[in-house]
């Protein structure tokens, strides 16, 4: 999973990316409205966790900018703007959560994980696919009811994949997916992640389609 975070405060915004990394989501950070259009423009997450108070503008316009352009990702209003009629309008704008500020870490993951579950078209948390459970709040991988231990990476691609079972995903997508801005890409990195998935949960479970990217295949 990855997910922006739009928050000028940078001690909380620090603290978001490392707690949000321990459950292996990827995260992108920028402190401005500006900032947070540049980023919707060029890439693509699965949920974005937004501040109102900016130093630009009022997170809200960004919403707003979003839904009017068709953007659906799951937006979660981050804010100290916490009485009902805050809430009541950042929800009409669009957001699909809103929490505030102070908050508990393990709660703001649980509800990022939610919001993409059912942007995904997913109702239950679990993930499975023949004989393959994935449980994305506990990072845990089961074949036929034994557990399989996998990387971060090679468990963010498993779950790009699992997310919608019968759905290519060329192998851009699946990089952005896994790496951030900062972070450098090997020119065959999602190959060697799927040659080593492959080893672990069945060479069949992963198909290849040739000149699109991977789906999953054939499971027990």
């Amino acid at each position: 999973m990855r997910v922006l975070v739009v928050e000028d405060d940078p001690v909380l915004s620090d603290g978001l990316k490392v707690g949000l990394a321990l459950g292996l989501v990827t995260v992108d950070c920028v402190a401005s409205c500006a900032d947070a259009r540049a980023a919707l423009a060029t890439a693509q997450f699965d949920a974005v966790v937004l501040d109102l108070m900016l130093p630009d503008g009022s997170g809200l316009d960004v919403l707003r900018d979003m839904r009017r352009a068709g953007d659906d990702t799951p937006v979660l209003l981050l804010t100290a703007q916490d009485e009902t009629p805050d809430r009541i309008r950042g929800l009409d704008s669009g957001a699909d959560d809103y929490i505030g500020k102070p908050f508990d870490l393990d709660e703001l993951a649980a509800r990022v994980r939610a919001a993409a579950r059912r942007h995904a078209g997913r109702a239950a948390p679990l993930m499975q696919t023949g004989s393959i459970s994935l449980d994305p709040s506990t990072l845990s991988v089961t074949v036929a009811g034994e557990p399989i231990s996998l990387s971060r990476r090679e468990f963010s691609v498993l779950a790009a994949l699992m997310e919608r079972p019968g759905t290519i995903r060329s192998r851009g997508e699946i990089e952005e997916r896994l790496y951030g801005w900062q972070e450098e890409v090997d020119s065959n990195a999602v190959e060697v992640h799927i040659h080593n998935l492959r080893n672990k949960i069945g060479r069949t479970a992963i198909e290849t389609v040739r000149g699109l990217g991977y789906r999953m295949g054939s499971t027990p």
